[in-house]
């Protein structure tokens, strides 16, 4: 069995279709579904059983393996960067996981965990995904730290060669829909350039970058579940991977993309930032691919352009725009 912690969210969803492509629905799908409409994410695919996260940990709690399990794929996390309750962060985001991946250890499971380029902070110290400068990376916001503590006590427990965090860059991608204003902006625009035929982005407060100029590297989803894939093939590839394109774009390049995509001519215009967020704003990221890539990974990651007209003509423009067992 599989099990996919966050198996309703965002990527944990595309993690359960990607199983579901490789012919694999022996999967234990781990959420907290409450209220929310994560639940819409599971009806098109194909799955085992399903707990509450609080019951799934008290089963890893225990220590022992009661579910045969061949690999765990923890993306279940707070993910939101406005996420102010720091005590939340650290049981939801740092002490969960601790107790997932002495779990996975003490069983030799496979363990994918998701840590987040939040990691990096503002960029001054690179982003590159080498061990030697752990210690010194700085998170601009509490997201991002709780994410950055498991990475250090893992690294200080000395068991990196034994498990994964993998530090996703900005993934957009079907499947988001429940995320609020944590979805990406590309999710937005599509509504509303649909509702008023223009786009709004953020000004620049810096002078080096014009407006919407501002930089970010955007990974589809679709190339993040086949880089877990692989991983869970290639249990020998173990440590701190990023998962981007190793390309940065401006957020102008994005909102042409989908303006095409939609077959439209663009309209785009900037407004302010909210103040809560100027001081903690992330002006450009870009992954440091080379690490994945010496490990073993060769498959080509796809554009921004063609990832956006992907998810716009195949998803976002669809009646059910929702990822399907059925097909790719």
């Amino acid at each position: 069995m599989y099990i996919v912690t966050g198996g309703a969210g965002f990527i944990g969803s595309a993690m359960v279709w990607k199983l579901n492509q490789m012919g694999i629905d022996d999967i234990l799908v781990v959420d907290n579904l409450a209220s929310s409409d994560k639940w819409k994410n599971l009806v098109n695919l194909k799955y085992s059983d399903y707990l509450h996260k609080d019951q799934f940990l008290k089963f890893m709690a225990e220590g022992d393996d009661p579910f045969g399990t061949q690999g765990i794929v923890h993306m279940g996390a707070c993910s939101s960067t406005t996420e102010l309750d720091a005590d939340y962060l650290m049981e939801n985001n740092l002490r969960y996981t601790q107790v997932l991946c002495r779990f996975a250890v003490k069983n030799s499971v496979r363990f994918l965990n998701a840590s987040s380029a939040a990691t990096y902070g503002n960029g001054e110290r690179g982003f590159s995904d080498d061990m030697a400068g752990l210690e010194n990376l700085k998170p601009l916001n509490m997201y991002g730290y709780s994410k950055h503590l498991f990475d250090l006590w893992a690294n200080r427990a000395g068991i990196f060669d034994r498990i994964v965090c993998l530090k996703f860059f900005n993934v957009f991608g079907p499947n988001e829909y429940h995320k609020g204003d944590m979805m990406s902006v590309i999710c937005k625009a599509h509504k509303q350039i649909g509702q008023t035929g223009a786009m709004r982005l953020f000004k620049s407060y810096r002078p080096e970058y014009p407006h919407g100029g501002q930089m970010r590297d955007f990974v589809y989803i679709k190339d993040c579940v086949d880089i877990l894939w692989w991983l869970l093939e290639n249990p020998q590839v173990n440590g701190v991977f990023n998962v981007g394109t190793g390309i940065a774009r401006t957020w102008n390049d994005l909102a042409r993309a989908v303006f095409s995509a939609m077959g439209k001519t663009p309209d785009i215009g900037y407004i302010e930032m909210p103040e809560a967020i100027r001081d903690k704003y992330q002006y450009r990221t870009q992954a440091d691919m080379d690490k994945l890539r010496a490990a073993g990974y060769t498959a080509p990651l796809t554009s921004l352009e063609d990832g956006v007209r992907d998810y716009v003509t195949g998803y976002l423009d669809k009646d059910d725009p929702y990822l399907d067992s059925r097909n790719g």
